[in-house]
């Protein structure tokens, strides 16, 4: 029976990632945590990454309840040792890595458009030491053993500044991960590994309350009020949840999404009268 016929809807919900060995590094908190959650949900493995171990091991209690073996592993992205060394063991402990999440950078903020005068180089090269190079250094350490067992997936947590004005530097990095996921993908994917990049707006996740109270006091307003104002732009008419972006990864990361490759998913609720193709 051909694919997509009544006879297959049973199966049409699984992704087919019990058993799949996953790291996510910015796994401690928002995006990269419900990421990882929903990937322990779904049957994976999951080798969490991040700088703090305490934070770590709180997001790794949290994961266990879904009975998938979890490991914690405290690394920065920005040592490119220490990066190789934490793969060494996700494959030690796991036996192998089969999916990627990039998700450790620090998270834009909205705001006032920075002008050029108010740029400063060093930012910009936190910024890309952080992401675009720690995004780099992980697909790096994770591609050999993809391409051995040729099957991978590696997914990029990027944002929907890559799409429009006001934060240069935010607009720079996010463009260079879409830049580096496509060379990836060409490079990669006939050895079975797909290379995808997410483009979240600004989501919900612990840190809202925090943001929301500062743009108020700023703006003379309140967080309600803020809130919104920012909700208008978002053509569902609210903002995304972290485990909203988190279930559009999970798809990205399992078998089933084998017919993306290189390309930039938007997942911040639609950004209203934007046209991309």
């Amino acid at each position: 029976m051909a694919a997509g016929t009544a006879e297959d809807l049973g199966d049409a919900v699984d992704l087919q990632l019990t058993g799949k060995r996953a790291v996510v590094t910015g796994a401690s908190r928002g995006i990269g945590l419900a990421v990882a959650d929903v990937l322990a949900a779904e049957g994976a493995h999951v080798v969490l990454v991040a700088r703090g171990s305490e934070a770590l091991d709180r997001a790794a209690v949290r994961l266990r309840r879904h009975g998938t073996e979890i490991l914690t592993v405290p690394t920065d992205t920005t040592d490119d040792e220490a990066v190789r060394r934490m793969v060494d063991a996700a494959q030690a402990a796991l036996g192998g890595v089969d999916v990627l999440v990039n998700a450790a950078a620090e998270p834009a903020a909205p705001g006032a458009p920075q002008t050029l005068a108010a740029l400063v180089d060093a930012d910009l090269r936190e910024q890309v030491e952080t992401k675009v190079l720690g995004y780099l250094r992980c697909a790096r350490a994770v591609a050999p053993l993809m391409a051995a067992q040729a099957w991978g997936r590696i997914i990029s947590i990027s944002g929907l500044a890559a799409r429009t004005t006001g934060s240069p530097f935010g607009s720079v990095r996010n463009v260079a991960i879409s830049a580096l996921t496509k060379n990836l993908a060409d490079e990669l994917g006939p050895s079975g590994i797909n290379v995808t990049v997410v483009h979240p707006g600004l989501t919900v996740t612990e840190r809202i309350p925090e943001l929301l109270s500062g743009l108020a006091e700023r703006s003379g307003t309140t967080p309600a009020q803020v809130r919104a104002s920012l909700e208008q732009s978002v053509s569902i008419g609210r903002l995304v949840t972290a485990a909203e972006v988190a279930d559009v990864v999970a798809f990205l990361a399992s078998p089933r999404s084998v017919a993306i490759n290189g390309d930039a998913v938007a997942v911040g609720g639609g950004s209203r009268g934007a046209i991309h193709y």
